[in-house]
């Protein structure tokens, strides 16, 4: 089936047939640049149609995006969710941060060969020294991940980004339940609140995902995030 198709069937998103060949334009780079650079482990044709793409897409059903919203997708690699995002809402502005150059390079590419130039940033960043920017720092209505990081030391990241009022949203597998529980403390530190988890069902995938949302509900005390390495090395 086709990603037109299957994002109707299961999540009633609707492609118009420019967007529907932006994404074959984009998976076709996504294998291109793959041979040379890695990008991604997944490079059969369903496997980025429904684990990258409908993964991806799956974001829209159950998190709020109002009209021209902000959302930056921190360590974006490949570009999922954010870019996928912003080929079905052209109206976001979509921020795309990865500390490696070279995948921003193949981003750009991505959004020059399907015209993708309006409301489109690329920041070449560690989510440590972002969440400290003039420009960044709870910027965003919506701050998303996706296999970043577990939730205690990925909230670090994620939650110093947002507005108060805004959300952050982990995308995660079957821990996603327990990693929510072990982050708790960090909620409490960087002024989050668990908002919801929501469960993700893919066709062809046995395990589900979940989308982990947590508000922003107070500001992010201003040592947060703290210097690269340490909220990996001794998270909250």
């Amino acid at each position: 089936m086709t990603l037109s198709s299957l994002a109707h069937e299961h999540f009633g998103i609707t492609l118009t047939d420019a967007q529907a060949t932006a994404f074959d334009t984009y998976a076709r780079l996504l294998v291109e640049w793959n041979a040379r650079m890695n990008l991604t482990a997944i490079t059969d044709p369903e496997g980025i149609t429904v684990r990258h793409f409908l993964d991806s897409l799956s974001v829209a059903q159950h998190v709020p995006m109002a009209a021209g919203a902000r959302l930056i997708d921190v360590g974006t690699g490949g570009g999922f969710p954010g870019l996928p995002l912003k080929i079905l809402r052209p109206d976001l502005h979509v921020t795309l941060m990865e500390a490696t150059g070279k995948k921003l390079t193949f981003l750009q590419q991505v959004c020059e060969e399907t015209g993708i130039r309006d409301g489109i940033e690329f920041l070449h960043a560690r989510a440590e020294d972002a969440g400290h920017m003039p420009g960044q720092r709870a910027a965003y209505d919506i701050v998303i991940a996706r296999a970043v990081a577990r939730l205690p030391v990925l909230l670090e990241y994620l939650l110093p980004l947002a507005k108060v009022g805004g959300l952050a949203v982990a995308m995660k597998g079957t821990t996603a339940h327990d990693e929510a529980d072990a982050a708790r403390r960090a909620m409490n530190k960087l002024g989050g609140q668990l908002d919801g988890i929501d469960e993700i069902a893919l066709p062809g995938v046995a395990e589900p995902h979940f989308l982990v949302r947590v508000k922003k509900a107070a500001p992010s005390p201003a040592a947060y995030p703290r210097k690269p390495g340490t909220p990996s090395n001794n998270p909250l």
